[in-house]
């Protein structure tokens, strides 16, 4: 799962730079681009990009501490489990907001 949320994550920012970038080259197809991104498939698609950031970041942590930790490798289904947990009550508190904003507009 680290290695698969981090290649979506790297293929975000390449989307992202790019469709940035157009800002340079024309500014109304910038603007067009982002209304495209105004809809409901796209926020549902944020809270996924979310859930992948998340995850990546609390898991990073925990590699980090099986390598550089002394009882990493001991202790490492338990971080594991702290990680899932996490993500979930990060990215649920996000998606629950965040849908409400975009679906709503409240």
């Amino acid at each position: 799962m680290h290695r698969i949320t981090g290649v979506a994550i790297f293929f975000f920012l390449l989307v992202h730079v790019l469709d940035t970038s157009l800002v340079r080259v024309s500014p109304e197809a910038y603007n067009a681009v982002l209304g495209t991104y105004k809809n409901p498939l796209m926020a549902v698609g944020e809270v996924g990009l979310v859930a992948a950031i998340v995850y990546h970041a609390f898991n990073g942590l925990r590699i980090i501490l099986v390598d550089f930790w002394k009882g990493g490798t001991k202790h490492h289904k338990k971080m594991l489990w702290a990680v899932v947990v996490l993500s979930v009550i990060t990215v649920g508190a996000f998606a629950i907001r965040h849908l409400m904003l975009a679906l709503g507009g409240h």
